[in-house]
């Protein structure tokens, strides 16, 4: 039985409930965070913070805790958990209001902690296939808890075959994934688009660092045309980790199996994660 904090409270998962006046009910008011333990640790724990942090500045909402408590909050709810591995979902929600849109100055907290389920394994091996969506999020930056424009896109994906749905802009530029960041390699260059456009993943910023270590890596936009000119392709995400791809809209990839730099990728971030103590 997984053991979630839920306003100050530590309670069995069956228990978890907040008011159905709460701003995240009435009004999809409020902001989330997202990550998994390797040996244990929190991946990245701080960045994750900050991370919320930004989110809640974004869209005006207070946070309830200092990142140092909701640091502590997290290891906590951990703690109260047994599991070889872990997903930790942090999120925040608009609380109470005056009038039922305004945003008033009792946020709740709630920490979701639970085992880490592996992805299918042959999205690894043989590598899989995403599709695009005609989508920009409104405020990309801010990892809010409104995902209606996700949920529809991730439907389209499902109905294609496909694991995941990029989103492109109205210039034909590809952005991210609804739940990832997605890279290209043109030539010998790794290619993802810049953060001022979308939100910035955690295993994306550590792939970068691994990346830059042995590759050359552009932080540009990337359009839609050019998708068939990649060599290859990978999606990265806190449950999806380095993920292969071999088609776009139906567009082979490369050679159409992953390639041998993303498999090098994959490898540098097996081992970066193998080591991880936090």
């Amino acid at each position: 039985m997984n053991i979630y904090y839920v306003d100050g409270q530590f309670v069995e998962e069956h228990q978890a409930v907040i008011p159905v006046d709460d701003l995240s009910v009435l009004r999809g008011y409020g902001i989330f965070d997202f990550l998994r333990t390797y040996n244990g640790v929190p991946f990245h724990l701080e960045d994750h913070l900050l991370r919320l942090q930004r989110s809640a500045r974004l869209i005006g909402l207070q946070l309830p805790h200092s990142q140092a408590a909701l640091a502590e909050i997290v290891r906590e709810t951990l703690a109260r958990n047994n599991h070889l591995e872990s997903n930790i979902r942090i999120v925040v929600t608009g609380g109470l209001s005056p009038d039922g849109i305004t945003p008033g100055t009792s946020p709740r907290l709630l920490v979701m902690v639970g085992a880490v389920k592996p992805m299918p394994a042959e999205w690894y091996t043989a590598g899989a296939k995403i599709v695009t969506c005609h989508v920009e999020r409104f405020m990309p930056g801010a990892k809010s808890i409104n995902y209606i424009p996700a949920i529809l896109c991730q439907a389209e994906a499902r109905s294609r075959q496909a694991i995941e749905a990029v989103y492109v802009d109205r210039d034909g530029y590809l952005l991210e994934g609804t739940t990832s960041n997605l890279f290209a390699l043109r030539g010998n260059t790794f290619i993802t688009p810049p953060c001022d456009r979308i939100l910035p993943g955690i295993t994306r910023q550590v792939v970068l660092e691994l990346a830059r270590r042995e590759f050359t890596v552009e932080e540009r936009h990337l359009h839609r045309d050019e998708v068939r000119l990649l060599d290859e392709a990978f999606l990265t995400s806190s449950t999806k980790e380095v993920a292969p791809v071999i088609s776009i809209d139906s567009l082979s990839i490369g050679s159409g199996q992953p390639g041998s730099r993303t498999l090098r990728i994959m490898e540098l971030f097996r081992e970066y994660t193998a080591a991880y103590r936090g």
